[in-house]
């Protein structure tokens, strides 16, 4: 017997999705079991899918076609038709973890925001959104898997994307910088006198101070996370803490380094990663 019952070529295609990407997310699934984490890989495996189609450089008019395909795939896979190993495993893992069309369809239009235009200096209305789209949908789907589906988890979903994407937001400023984005939010940068385009505002003097502002939100989201936590099943939230221990611990660096010189990478430590993956079970 396999994990969901699944095709063992099906998820064998999807586990190498996962570790093609190079993240630690197939390590941190580890303490999942098997059921769940072939539904993770799954998961994964179609965000990864539709952002390399928003990532990639060809024209929008090329993209949206793909994204579409892959809004009408989605509905399909509520009817019960797969067509590939990603969708078929899907297909397995969405009846057995109540798994919502709604979230699926949520990811595929934050995909589609980076897709048609360049972001640059979002309204916090607007950059909420898209946070709530490109990793609170994935988390509510995911808290599903991890086996918890009350509204406690949700309400991590909600937070702990937020935490993350932000993180992500304030790690890679520099390197959206060069593709022409700037995912900052307006407000901050003009109550900081910074102008709204790139390139001007990633040598600004008054940067930093938009930074920490950005930042003492992501700890505001960790902080709200970590309090729904305590209210959803111990055991299904063991890779939700984990996954944001991985990230405060990025977001504690990058406060460490400063916002200055951000061309400097910030990367967690192997010796911290080791802990915090024993920490939480992962290793040992």
């Amino acid at each position: 017997m396999t994990p969901l019952d699944a095709d063992p070529a099906d998820l064998a295609a999807v586990e190498a999705i996962v570790r093609a990407a190079g993240t630690s997310f197939h390590r941190g699934m580890a303490v999942l079991p098997p059921d769940r984490r072939a539904a993770m890989f799954a998961i994964y495996a179609f965000c990864r899918i539709v952002d390399d189609i928003a990532d990639d450089d060809t024209p929008f008019d090329t993209k949206r076609p793909r994204l579409d395909e892959w809004r009408h795939r989605i509905a399909a896979l509520y009817d019960g038709e797969a067509d590939d190993p990603t969708t078929r495993v899907l297909r397995l893992a969405i009846p057995r973890f109540t798994l919502r069309q709604a979230d699926f369809l949520a990811v595929i239009d934050g995909m589609q925001m980076d897709a048609e235009t360049i972001i640059v200096a979002p309204t916090l209305a607007t950059l909420d959104l898209y946070c709530d789209r490109v990793a609170a949908a994935v988390g509510r789907l995911s808290v599903r898997a991890f086996g918890d589906a009350s509204r406690a988890a949700d309400r991590v979903a909600h937070h702990l994307g937020r935490a993350l994407q932000l993180t992500n937001i304030l790690r890679d400023i520099h390197e959206d910088a060069g593709r022409g984005r700037l995912y900052l939010p307006a407000e901050y940068l003009t109550a900081a006198q910074i102008p709204l385009s790139p390139g001007a505002a990633l040598g600004h003097p008054n940067l930093p101070t938009a930074c920490r502002r950005l930042a003492r939100d992501a700890h505001a989201h960790f902080a709200a996370a970590s309090a729904a936590m305590e209210k959803c099943d111990k055991a299904a939230m063991k890779p939700a803490r984990l996954m944001g221990a991985m990230y405060a611990a990025i977001l504690s660096r990058l406060e460490r380094r400063g916002w200055k010189r951000l061309d400097r990478p910030v990367k967690v430590p192997k010796w911290q990663k080791l802990w915090i993956a024993v920490r939480f079970g992962v290793l040992g």
